[in-house]
């Protein structure tokens, strides 16, 4: 395995990780947190319906 293999795979696991992390944040929003949170998304474009 290259070096740029290693790095590669490691910047996958970092993002699965991160991932993981904001799933569990967003499990645990009330209602407002998550509609404050979607119109943000929204209004920057990272969502679009």
């Amino acid at each position: 395995m290259g070096y740029t293999e290693r790095f590669e795979q490691s910047e996958e696991y970092r993002r699965d990780e991160l991932i993981r992390k904001i799933e569990h944040a967003v499990g645990n929003m009330t209602l407002s947190e998550l509609e404050a949170l979607y119109y943000d998304m929204s209004t920057k474009n990272y969502i679009n319906d």
